[in-house]
C-alpha cells in the first residue's frame, strides 16, 4: 500500500529582500533552559542533529512538518530499515517518493537524552544546492510539541523550556493557535489589499519558509487578487518538497496579526494547481521575512504562540530586487551558477547570462562566499562588481540591484 503524505516547505532563494538581522546577546536563561545554536541559511533554520549515535547532520526546522524525515540517500548511507513507499505531496504542484524508516531515532545537539523516532526517507538532495548547504533532513511538529520553543532570530538561537514550568511574562502579545492535518499551527490574520477592506484568513505560521507572505491559489481567485492596476512579477527561485512553485510577486498594503501590522509585505500569488499552496482549507502562508521581525515563542501545548516584536519590525521587507536565481554545486557548495533570471530584471540589465559561473562579488572570491553570504551582498542598494566566468572568458559584471514591486 502507497501511503501520501503532506508537508510544507517553502524555499524561498531568488536573491533580492530583507538582509539577514545583527546578531545581539545571548541573555541567560533559567537553568531548565536548553539552548541550541541554529545557522540561518538562506532564511531558514538549520539545526545539528545525531541520526542514532551517528553525526552531526542538518536538519531544517520546520513547522510546516509534522514527523522527522531524512534525506533518502542519506538514509541508504547510514544502512537504516526501509520499507514501502509513500507519495510526498507539498509546496510545488508534483510529487516526491520515499519510504517509511524503521528502528532509527533522530536527537537535536544539546537534548541528546530525548529523541524521537525518525519516521520517513524522502529525497531532499535537489534542495542542498538552492541552500549552497548541505540538507538531511526535516524536523517539525513532533519535536516541537516536546517543549515551549523560543525562535530568537536576532540571537540564532532556538531555546526550548521545560513546557510544564514554563511562565511568560514578557511584553509580548499572546496569540491562540490551531493545528492541522497533525501539527501544522494556524493563526488568524488580516489581509488588506489597497483600497479594499480587510479580509480575513487563516494562515500557516511556516517557519520552514524562507518567504514572506505566500496567499493560496483558491484565495487569490475569490479575492481577484493581484488588483488590475497591481504591478507583479513573474516568481522564479521558489520551490518546495514537492518541486517548483507558480505564481506572481507583489505587495498587499498590510497584513494584521493581532495588534501588530506588517506594511507593504512581499507576497507570492500562488497559481499552483495541486500541493500545498493550492490548498482551500487555509488561505496562505507566514514565513521567515514576517517571523523574523519577532522573537516567537511556539507553546503548542498550550495552544498558542506569543510573539514579541524586535528592532527589525519597522524595517521595509525586500525594498529592492535583482532578478537573479543563483544555485551552489560543487562538494564545498562554491561553484555558484546563474540558474535563470528575470526579463526586465537588474539582473538582465547587466548582461548575466544563465550558465555563468560567479567566481568574485565586490572583491571577495569564491572561496570566500556562501550562497547566503551572496544574497546578503546583492540585497545592498548599490552597484555590485562580479566576476563571472563564461566558458573560457573571465567577464566583469556590473549589478545593481532596484526596486521592482
Amino acid at each position: 500500500m502507497i501511503k501520501k503524505i503532506s508537508l510544507i516547505l517553502l524555499l524561498f532563494l531568488a536573491c533580492g529582500g530583507a538582509a539577514a538581522p545583527k546578531a545581539t546577546a545571548i541573555v541567560p536563561k533559567p537553568a531548565e533552559s536548553i539552548v541550541v545554536p541554529f545557522e540561518l541559511i538562506t532564511r531558514h533554520i538549520l539545526i545539528k542533529v545525531k541520526i542514532n549515535d551517528a553525526g552531526p547532520f542538518w536538519f531544517i526546522f520546520d513547522t510546516g512538518d509534522k514527523v522527522a524525515i531524512v534525506d533518502l540517500d542519506r538514509a541508504k548511507s547510514l544502512g537504516l530499515s526501509l520499507q514501502g513507499e509513500v507519495n510526498i505531496s507539498g509546496a510545488g504542484a508534483g510529487t516526491a517518493k520515499g519510504a517509511t524508516v524503521q528502528g532509527a531515532s533522530v536527537s537535536v545537539v544539546g537534548v541528546e537524552s530525548n529523541p524521537e523516532p525518525l519516521v520517513l526517507a524522502i529525497p531532499l538532495a535537489r534542495l542542498s544546492p538552492r541552500f549552497g548547504h548541505q540538507i538531511d533532513g526535516i524536523i517539525g511538529a513532533d519535536f516541537i510539541k516536546r517543549y515551549a520553543i523560543e525562535v530568537d532570530y536576532q540571537a540564532k538561537v532556538l531555546r526550548l523550556h521545560d513546557k510544564t514550568k514554563f511562565v511568560y511574562s514578557g511584553p509580548g502579545e499572546i496569540l491562540p493557535l490551531t493545528f492541522i492535518n497533525g501539527g501544522f499551527p494556524i493563526i488568524n490574520a488580516e489581509v488588506v489589499a489597497e483600497g479594499r477592506q480587510p479580509v480575513k484568513a487563516r494562515f500557516v505560521l511556516d517557519f520552514g519558509s524562507g518567504g514572506s507572505l505566500a496567499l493560496h491559489t483558491p484565495f487569490v481567485e475569490e479575492q481577484k487578487l493581484p488588483t488590475p492596476t497591481q504591478k507583479t512579477i513573474k516568481v522564479i527561485g521558489v520551490g518546495g518538497a514537492a518541486g517548483k512553485v507558480t505564481g506572481r510577486s507583489g505587495r498587499i498594503s498590510e497584513l494584521r496579526i493581532g495588534k501588530v501590522t506588517i506594511d507593504s509585505p512581499l507576497t507570492l500569488f500562488s497559481e499552483d494547481r495541486g500541493g500545498a499552496l493550492a490548498n482551500t482549507e487555509i488561505q496562505g502562508n507566514i514565513g521567515q521575512m514576517i517571523l523574523a521581525k519577532f522573537k516567537a515563542i511556539l507553546d503548542y501545548s498550550r495552544e498558542r504562540i506569543i510573539l514579541e516584536p524586535n528592532s527589525s519590525l519597522k524595517d521595509p521587507i525586500a525594498p529592492i530586487s535583482n532578478g537573479l536565481k543563483i544555485m551552489a554545486e560543487g562538494a564545498d557548495y562554491r561553484t555558484f551558477r546563474v540558474d535563470e533570471f528575470l526579463d526586465d530584471s537588474p539582473a538582465a540589465e547587466s548582461g548575466l547570462q544563465a550558465g555563468d559561473i560567479i567566481t568574485a562579488v565586490d572583491g571577495k572570491t569564491a572561496s570566500e562566499l556562501t550562497l547566503t553570504s551572496i544574497h546578503e551582498l546583492l540585497e545592498m542598494p548599490s552597484t555590485h562588481k562580479l566576476s563571472v566566468k563564461r566558458g573560457n572568458q573571465e567577464v566583469q559584471i556590473n549589478l545593481t540591484p532596484r526596486k521592482m514591486i
